[in-house]
């Protein structure tokens, strides 16, 4: 009995562990899911897995995943926001998930399965966001809202103006207004193709005022 305490307790304190490494790095980038949300998550499937398997034996394991699942679900959903012509928290989401699953691995006694999960994660939030930055870089998307005089710029103008800056069309709306036509433009590309958009756009006679 007590060899079963102290390993139950080596999962918990590895869940901590675990937990608080990936919510540190969380909490450094000030994410809605920090520290201690993900110390609770990981400690958390790790003791609904320990306990599952006390409490129900080897009677349908399958259902222990099914309901931690199930319930990291709802937590993941919450971190999820529609914001600034996109979708935001996808990676807390996502963080919430394996810190789940990796209590389960934890709690499961797959101690070293975990272990090197947790390690390639912890590589994934630290290193690979400079490339995800990069990758942004060349898909930088920003909507236009462009006030120009009614006769002085059409359409077509401004579609080969996008393209000759370098930049991809998405989407596009007009409406007319007083004595003034305004356009909505959903574009993407590199930074710096924006930035030359928009020079251009400073420098057109027809262009009233734009909004980025």
């Amino acid at each position: 009995m007590e060899s079963f305490v102290l390993e139950d307790l080596l999962k918990l304190l590895l869940a901590i562990l675990v937990g608080g490494l990936i919510g540190a790095e969380r909490e450094f980038r000030d994410k809605a899911a920090g520290f201690r949300t993900i110390i609770f998550i990981c400690v958390g499937s790790t003791l609904f897995t320990i306990l599952s398997a006390k409490l129900g034996g080897d009677r349908e394991p399958s259902r222990i995943a099914a309901s931690i699942v199930s319930g990291i679900g709802f937590l993941g959903a919450g971190a999820i926001l529609q914001g600034k012509g996109r979708v935001l928290g996808l990676t807390t989401a996502s963080t919430i998930w394996i810190a789940a699953a990796l209590g389960m691995g934890i709690g499961g006694g797959y101690y070293l399965l975990a272990g090197l999960a947790a390690v390639a994660t912890l590589i994934v939030l630290l290193s690979f966001r400079s490339i995800e930055g990069l990758i942004h870089k060349k898909r930088d998307i920003r909507n236009y809202e462009i006030h120009s005089l009614p006769e002085g710029l059409e359409i077509k103008e401004l579609e080969n103006l996008i393209k000759e800056c370098g930049l991809k069309l998405v989407e596009r709306k007009k409406m007319k207004s007083e004595n003034r036509m305004i356009t909505t433009w959903t574009v993407y590309g590199a930074s710096d193709n924006h930035h030359q958009f928009m020079d251009r756009l400073f420098s057109h006679p027809a262009v009233i005022e734009f909004r980025v």
